[in-house]
């Protein structure tokens, strides 16, 4: 069992200060397990629906509901449009005798209903597979292979845990599209996909994607919205600013479990993916998403200008600006890339992210920082370490 202790403490305060808290992630991530580790802890009513009796129950939610005191936890929520109107009426009661968890996947409808029905009254916790402070430095290598889905990541060996990731892409095309309101066929979103995974770390060129599928742009684009919806992809935004160059405005693509990306790529073990094309963009991602995920920036953009220069991440915070270079190289040095997102973009700092042990400093304000060097909680937090 590995702690997710992050999660439990996000829960702990936004349960005690909002009447509805939704916590949300991609399915398989483990949002039902912490669910139910949490309610170790504090009594709580438990409806599934996906259990039909439930599901029937709940035909009626106000009658269900109504007379409950307590933490309440409505597990696939998206299920049941019909509860979010009525959540709204609960969650308004002046006595607030209850307070509701509901845990979901992405969709269209759980976005619109929360947003229409529970706009002010429901705070949203966005979880994810493991990470690398969850499992320890020591695990790093198996987190960036398996990826974090909790049974790929705790799988028996390397093909128990591609075939895991293998079914979990099969279930979301053939199953998952449909029960979560996307209207796609699923032999096309797999070739989509598939395809993505090649443009993995790079910028976004929906017009060069769809002429490869045969099919047009904006239907790109939505195929690009549900694997974004769905926490599967983080479509990473160009940092705008009026500094005289020309400006990439295109995102960049990542997929956000590196497991995933290496089961689309057909990559079957640690052995291969040392020897794949894909190899550095794929730790870069994976770099990028943990950093993300441990300091949680205000803001977080990439920086490119035609003329070549670019930074892979930059991160505001507190009113500080921290530059970010992921590099998949033994003794990372100063490129003039770095030099020209350090005077463009006024960084406090930039560091170059590596996958090393030792830090050390190249010149004043530009240091070599291994990746799991990032992750103590107070100093990501600040952004200072």
């Amino acid at each position: 069992m590995i702690a997710r202790n992050r999660y439990l403490e996000q829960l702990r305060k936004a349960l005690s200060r909002s009447p509805v808290v939704a916590l949300v992630g991609p399915r398989q991530c483990g949002k039902t397990t912490l669910a139910k580790e949490f309610l170790r802890t504090s009594h709580a009513d438990y409806f599934d629906l996906e259990d039909p009796a439930v599901a029937t129950l709940m035909e009626n939610p106000l009658t269900a509901l109504q007379g409950l005191r307590g933490l309440v936890v409505l597990d696939e929520a998206q299920r049941q449009p019909k509860l979010f109107p009525v959540l709204r009426v609960l969650a308004d009661r002046a006595e607030r005798p209850a307070t509701f968890l509901i845990l979901g996947s992405a969709s269209p409808e759980l976005g619109r209903q929360t947003a229409e029905s529970l706009a002010g009254r429901v705070e949203i916790i966005e979880m994810q597979g493991f990470t690398l402070d969850e499992v320890g430095a020591d695990a790093k290598d198996a987190l960036w292979h398996r990826g974090g889905f909790p049974r790929s990541f705790l799988a028996a060996d390397e093909d128990d845990s591609l075939a895991w990731r293998r079914n979990f892409i099969r279930t979301f095309l053939e199953r998952d599209l449909a029960a979560l309101g996307f209207g796609m066929a699923p032999a096309a979103m797999g070739r989509f996909w598939s395809m993505l995974a090649h443009y993995h770390g790079q910028v976004w060129n929906g017009a060069e994607i769809a002429a490869s599928l045969g099919i047009a742009p904006n239907t790109a684009r939505s195929y690009l919205d549900a694997l974004e919806q769905t926490f599967l992809v983080r479509r990473l935004l160009p940092w705008h600013a009026n500094l005289g160059k020309r400006l990439v405005k295109a995102p960049k693509l990542y997929f956000r479990d590196a497991g995933l990306l290496h089961a689309l790529l057909g990559v079957r073990s640690a052995a291969e993916l040392q020897v794949h094309p894909k190899l550095g963009a794929s730790w870069e991602g994976f770099a990028l998403e943990t950093l993300l995920r441990a300091v949680e920036p205000d803001e977080a953009y990439f920086y490119a200008v035609h003329s070549g220069s670019e930074l892979d991440l930059l991160m505001l915070k507190g009113g500080r600006r921290v530059g970010v270079e992921c590099k998949r190289a033994d003794a990372p040095g100063i490129t003039r890339s770095m030099r020209v997102a350090l005077a463009d973009l006024a960084l406090d700092e930039l560091w170059v992210i590596y996958p090393g042990t030792r830090a050390y400093t190249l010149e004043e304000r530009i240091s070599v920082r291994p990746l799991e060097s990032c992750l103590s909680a107070g100093d990501a937090a600040d952004l200072r370490i």
